[in-house]
């Protein structure tokens, strides 16, 4: 069986980085280009569900009816296909390569220290990380009331300060409150914008896998909240419903441990990213033997690329000089069914059963779902 066709990400016409300024655009903030067609409106929610990928919607459209029903297309995420990522990309409306979370994890280049872009667990400033204006701060600046709806727990996290800066967080851990607030903050002022997101779908999908009955009974339960979202908002505004993955189950004996096999760290100073989008750290002189092994083992069933290769398809977008050193030396990027797991290093992230970060359409299409009632 030949491995899955790759997915380009579609940035600057179709990707998760061009929705926001399309609302912006249709919210009539100055200089926004609207090149997703939303349209105007004085009032925008976001609601962003965690790990709906286009195709399993449309695999499951009976257990999602109302958002089924929305008018719809599809877009895509960037690369890696991967919450911290694709969140910033929807936050500042740039790819990766230009806002330089570049992965689940990732070299700190100045200390050699691996940071987690979602726990945030190295020392690093994430306003000088990720130094470009966000979306949310022009929106704001425009007089847009703009708010962001998410756990407690994220408001003083650095990738809140990196993706979401400029938008007033509102804490909520429960459905009754996400949606008191979204109701509440989608009335502030003369036109607003309230981004809400919702982290059920993926933890159920990681943990049990999308091809499971928990997660279609999660989807039936992300289905409702979209249409509670949408009755708490005014007439007026838009509701717009989108996601920043698709995700794959990956079986036990489809797993390589990297940490059990000293063949596949020889050459290796760190490993990050993730299971199935590896970025690899070589010791000075290895590139050329680790991108032998790698291709040497996965041959079909991953794109193996240097650095520079990885960067000339344009998976990263633009990047720039500062990001360059954050993207592994080799990157892996997993086609069939297969994750590159890390038994030792990361035991829980080796648990995992469904998975996601690469280029396959299942990873890669998210939809874009609008309501404009």
């Amino acid at each position: 069986m030949s491995a899955p066709a790759t997915i380009l990400p579609a940035y600057g016409g179709g990707s998760l980085a061009d929705v926001l300024p399309s609302v912006a655009a249709a919210l009539s903030v100055p200089g926004e280009q609207n090149v997703l067609d939303l349209p105007p409106a004085p009032r925008y929610a976001v609601l962003l569900l965690d790990g709906l990928g286009w195709n399993l919607l449309r695999e499951h459209a009976e257990v999602a009816p109302y958002l089924s029903s929305l008018a719809s297309r599809s877009l895509t995420a960037g690369v890696p296909s991967t919450t911290a990522t694709s969140l910033t990309s929807l936050g500042t409306g740039l790819p990766p390569g230009a806002h330089g979370i570049v992965g689940y994890s990732s070299i700190v280049p100045e200390t050699g220290a691996l940071l987690n872009a979602l726990a945030w667990d190295a020392p690093v400033d994430p306003r000088k990380w990720q130094p470009h204006q966000t979306v949310f701060e022009r929106i704001a600046a425009a007089g847009v009331a703009t708010r962001n709806v998410s756990k407690a727990r994220f408001d003083t996290s650095g990738l809140t300060s990196a993706a979401f800066r400029g938008s007033a967080h509102r804490g909520a851990d429960t459905v009754e409150d996400r949606l008191d607030a979204t109701r509440f903050a989608s009335r502030e002022g003369k036109s607003s914008l309230v981004y809400v997101y919702d982290s059920q779908l993926d933890y159920t999908g990681h943990n049990q896998g999308c091809e499971s009955w928990q997660w279609r009974k999660e989807l039936g339960a992300a289905d409702a909240f979209a249409a509670q979202v949408r009755s708490a908002l005014p007439r007026d505004a838009v509701l717009v419903v989108v996601a920043d993955h698709g995700m794959i189950d990956v079986a036990p004996e489809n797993r390589v441990d990297l940490d059990a096999d000293p063949a596949l760290t020889a050459g290796l100073r760190l490993i990050g990213g993730e299971s199935r989008f590896r970025h690899l750290y070589c010791v000075d002189g290895a590139l050329s033997d680790v991108l032998a092994t790698y291709r040497g083992m996965l041959g079909d069933r991953a794109l193996v690329l240097s650095r520079e290769e990885a960067i000339g398809r344009g998976w990263f977008g633009a990047v720039e000089d500062r990001v360059l050193p954050r993207i592994g030396d080799v990157v892996v990027a997993s086609l069939g069914p297969v994750a590159l797991v890390c038994g030792s290093r990361f035991p829980q992230e080796a648990g995992l059963i469904g998975l996601h970060g690469s280029l396959t359409e299942d990873e890669m299409l998210i939809p874009l779902l609008v309501d404009a009632r």
